[in-house]
């Protein structure tokens, strides 16, 4: 049984890790066993996930006052809570990928900046670019005018090289 001041402290320290989340996802655990649940935070932990498993009563307290307000109502039944700092889809990624691997992971509530997603939405927040990668998209996309002018600016230029190059060839060959 939890004292009143740990239970402050759960508290506490779970509306921290909500105040400064991206993404939550709420996910039922029943039935893993302890060397899966020990994987499940490892993945986390690699992925800057913040996991931890918290009464429900303590859980809806935790968020009530952060942008994750929204999840209250779905906390119920043993779940485990994920919360991506830096990455918003970091908490999707590690429970999608783990959830592949052990059916008995079950996501129930999935929310992003303050919105409710449906459950099956975490997939597709998973499959989300990561941060470095929709920079890389966005430099692909402004680069590709630039390098089609260049391109073409420099097409005369090619096109008298080859035409002299063209003109010397015939008159050596005959």
């Amino acid at each position: 049984m939890l004292s009143l001041d740990e239970k402050k402290a759960i508290i506490a320290d779970v509306a921290a890790q909500a105040a400064a989340a991206q993404s939550a996802i709420a996910a039922e655990y029943s039935g893993l066993t302890v060397e899966q649940m020990t994987a499940l935070r490892h993945k986390a932990r690699e992925a800057g996930v913040y996991m931890r498993v918290v009464k429900n009563t303590l859980a809806r307290r935790a968020v009530a006052d952060t942008e994750f307000a929204c999840m209250q109502d779905g906390l119920s039944g043993p779940l485990i809570l994920a919360f991506s700092g830096q990455e918003p889809a970091a908490a999707a990624r590690v429970m999608t990928a783990f959830a592949k691997d052990n059916e008995r992971l079950v996501i129930k509530v999935v929310a992003l900046r303050g919105k409710l997603l449906a459950p099956q939405d975490a997939k597709r927040l998973a499959e989300m670019p990561t941060r470095d990668e929709a920079l890389g998209q966005l430099m692909a996309v402004m680069k590709a005018p630039i390098a089609k002018l260049v391109r073409t600016v420099a097409e005369p230029a090619n096109k008298l090289a080859r035409t002299l190059a063209a003109v010397r060839d015939q008159k050596q060959a005959a």
